[in-house]
């Protein structure tokens, strides 16, 4: 028998696709929205419905997080698509974007096969595989665009790694246009960055350490906007971190090209100085910047130049990150906390609410042309609630990541989700 009709009640109901943000509910049938506004009532929701009273929390579309790290194949004694889709359902991610890095490399279609069996068998969101942009991500040959896409990527990277040839990148782009694919390139110059461990500046000064300077990524980022203009396709710059960076995209899109742009959550609500004595769970590629940075990362988050947020989640073990902070692996993970570290910048007047949502919906939605990220009559109803206001503090023990590197460890943060829904089945509750 198919599930009774579910109706969220008494919710403030907030898409960031249409620009709704008012009172009223939602309906789901048969995994979809059925109805949506002051109409969804309880009262009127019919007999066999299954009401929850929202009691005024926050009900908008579940959050699409498109920079994914997951350990399977391969590395499952650091994450597996069962933790990671659990992180994800606690933390109101209803679909993940699961980057190629793995062991195999998602370079063939018969391994990106294998990760949507798995996923469908484990997980409890939505996963959908990046393939790589080259073979064995070493930035030599590219891989099988068409024969990937037609597997299920949704999108082409090489995950930590720049393609440092330019005319290796030109051809990727070249035959990714040519399948309408969407590229979404790691920019960071290899030679400059060199032995770097940390950003360039002060506190990599007073740490002794060496710093990679912001200009290994703008290079790479110039480079990578110029060969967009001779080749005309989709390019998403994954991780944009510095003001530099931000400039070199608003040249782009000024002079009409089709380029969108991401940041990590860490980026966006962190800083070097957050390393302190030595914090290796703060150790990241690209490198946490400074505050000027940061700044202008929120200034263009707020003014819309700034497409998409993400997590980041990179699981590292203890055995990768107890360790001297130069020989540590870069990587947080960030699946669980995401919406809640968003929130930061909510709570503090820097961004709109409705605004910080949609770089973790509907602009995801959009650039990777789901039908997911909306509250809409017809979409699937991978639906949230949660409560912008419910302050807790991040107990590693207690998240449901199989690694435990939070730079948010003991951080108190406001924003729990109350229940995650995909395809109308919950998932976290």
């Amino acid at each position: 028998m198919n599930a009774p009709p579910l109706a969220l009640v008494n919710a403030r109901l907030i898409d960031p696709g249409t620009g709704v943000d008012s009172r009223g509910g939602v309906l789901i049938e048969d995994g979809v929205i059925h109805a949506i506004g002051a109409n969804v009532t309880a009262a009127n929701a019919g007999a066999r419905t299954k009401i929850i009273d929202c009691g005024g929390d926050v009900v908008c579309p579940g959050l699409i997080d498109m920079r994914v790290f997951v350990g399977e194949p391969g590395a499952e004694y650091r994450e597996t698509l069962a933790t990671a889709s659990a992180a994800a359902a606690a933390g109101g991610v209803t679909t993940i974007v699961a980057m190629p890095g793995t062991t195999p490399p998602l370079d063939d279609p018969a391994v990106l096969d294998f990760l949507m069996r798995r996923a469908r068998d484990t997980a409890k969101v939505r996963v959908l595989p990046a393939a790589a942009l080259t073979k064995g991500l070493n930035g030599r040959e590219i891989a099988e665009y068409g024969l990937l896409k037609e597997a299920g990527a949704v999108a082409f990277t090489d995950g930590t790694h720049c393609v440092q040839d330019s005319q290796v990148m030109r051809r990727a782009m070249t035959y990714a246009r040519d399948f309408d694919a969407l590229i979404m390139p790691f920019a960071e110059d290899a030679n400059l960055a060199g032995s770097g461990v940390m950003n360039e500046g002060m506190f990599a000064s007073r740490l002794g350490l060496a710093g990679i300077p912001r200009e290994a990524e703008a290079i790479a980022l110039d480079r990578d906007m110029r060969l967009v203009r001779m080749v005309q396709g989709r390019y998403h710059a994954a991780l944009v971190t510095t003001a530099m960076s931000l400039e070199i995209i608003a040249r782009a899109r000024a002079s009409g090209l089709a380029v969108t742009c991401g940041t990590s959550i860490n980026h966006l609500t962190l800083n070097d100085n957050d390393i302190g004595q030595y914090r290796t769970f703060f150790k990241l590629a690209p490198p946490l910047r400074s505050e000027d940075d940061r700044r202008a990362l929120v200034e263009a988050l707020a003014s819309g130049l700034l497409d998409v947020i993400v997590s980041d989640h990179n699981p590292q073990d203890v055995d990768n990150k107890r360790l001297p902070f130069g020989e540590a692996e870069n990587g947080a993970i960030g699946l669980e906390t995401l919406l809640a570290a968003g929130l930061r910048l909510v709570h503090s007047g820097d961004v709109a609410l409705r605004r910080l949502l949609a770089a973790m919906t509907i602009r995801p939605a959009q650039i990777l042309g789901l039908a997911q990220g909306r509250l809409e009559k017809g979409a699937p109803a991978d639906i949230i609630r949660f409560d912008p206001d419910e302050p807790f503090v991040v107990d590693p023990v207690r998240l449901h990541s199989r690694s435990k590197n939070t730079p948010f460890e003991n951080a108190l943060l406001q924003g729990v989700v109350k229940l995650t829904l995909v395809a109308g089945s919950a998932v976290h509750a």
